[in-house]
C-alpha cells in the first residue's frame, strides 16, 4: 500500500532591497522548508548555452559578455537602469523562462509548505503561483542604509533599484503576513520560527 504525499502549498516571500528577506529565507531553510529563490532561477536561465543568453548578447552586443562567455551582470544592470525600455525588453524575455524554472523546482518540494523567494514577486506576477504572501518590511531609509553598506554602490543606484521594484505600499497591500525586520538577527529568526509553526497548521495557505 502506497501513502500519498500531500502537495505542499506555496508561500511567497518578498521584500525590497535591503529588507533582510535573504536572512529570513535562510532560516526557513534551516527549519527544513523547501525553497526556490527567483534570483537563482534568473541566473540559471542566462547560463552559457541557454537560449536567453544568446538573445541578450544579440540585443545588447557582445560587450555584455565576460571573456569566459558568462553574462556581465554589472554591465547589464547599468544598461537597463539607464534605459527603462531596455529593462522592459529584458523582463519580457526572462520572466516566462524564470517562471518555468520556478514551477519545475516547486513541483519537487516535499516539505508541508514550500517557499518562493522573489524581490519582484508582485511586479513580475510570480505571486499568482503562491497561496499566501509574507512581506519582510523595513522603512525605506533602512533599506538604503543597509544596501549602501552591503553592496558598496552609490545612493543613486540604490534609488534606481527601489524605483524598479514595487512600492512598499503595494507590497503591503498584497501581504497576508508582515514581518517588520527592524531589530537584530536573533529577533528575526525567532519571528521566522513563530511564523513557521503557524504555517505548519495551515492547509492550502489558509486557516
Amino acid at each position: 500500500m502506497t501513502t500519498s504525499v500531500a502537495t505542499p502549498w506555496i508561500l511567497g516571500l518578498t521584500g525590497g532591497i535591503g529588507s533582510g528577506k535573504s536572512a529570513a529565507a535562510q532560516h526557513f531553510i534551516d527549519l527544513g522548508v523547501d525553497l526556490i529563490d527567483a534570483d537563482h532561477a534568473s541566473r540559471w536561465v542566462v547560463e552559457p548555452g541557454r537560449p536567453a543568453l544568446a538573445k541578450i548578447a544579440e540585443h545588447f552586443g557582445d560587450a555584455i559578455l565576460l571573456p569566459d562567455g558568462q553574462l556581465d551582470r554589472a554591465a547589464l544592470r547599468k544598461r537597463i537602469f539607464e534605459a527603462p525600455q531596455e529593462r522592459l525588453w529584458l523582463e519580457a524575455l526572462l520572466h516566462p523562462l524564470i517562471a518555468d524554472e520556478i514551477r519545475s523546482h516547486l513541483a519537487r518540494a516535499r516539505s508541508p509548505y514550500a517557499i518562493l523567494v522573489s524581490p519582484l514577486l508582485i511586479e513580475s506576477g510570480q505571486h499568482t503561483m503562491t497561496q499566501r504572501i509574507l512581506v519582510i518590511d523595513v522603512p525605506q531609509s533602512t533599506q538604503i542604509q543597509r544596501t549602501l553598506l552591503r553592496d558598496g554602490i552609490s545612493e543613486e543606484q540604490v534609488q534606481a533599484i527601489l524605483k524598479a521594484q514595487a512600492s512598499r505600499e503595494d507590497r503591503l497591500r498584497h501581504a497576508d503576513d508582515v514581518l517588520v525586520n527592524d531589530q537584530d538577527l536573533a529577533w528575526l529568526q525567532a519571528e521566522v520560527e513563530r511564523l513557521h509553526h503557524f504555517y505548519l497548521t495551515l492547509r492550502g495557505g489558509r486557516t
